[in-house]
């Protein structure tokens, strides 16, 4: 099983969050719980290329 980090926070009632990969798009949950689950379903989508133009973070090592 792999891992992901995921960053998140609670605002009110509300549980919302994002892929530290994919930070152009949130997802939020009634729990941390269901934001988790949520997370995990939205990873799937942006991996599978059914969402075009998926925008990516990426690391560039300069001198």
């Amino acid at each position: 099983m792999s891992k992901i980090r995921y960053v998140y926070w609670q605002e009110d009632d509300v549980w919302l969050g994002y892929l530290e990969e994919f930070p152009d798009y949130w997802t939020q949950g009634s729990t941390r719980e269901e934001l988790e689950e949520n997370l995990r379903d939205i990873f799937h989508e942006l991996t599978s290329g059914s969402i075009p133009c998926v925008r990516k973070v990426a690391e560039l090592e300069v001198a």
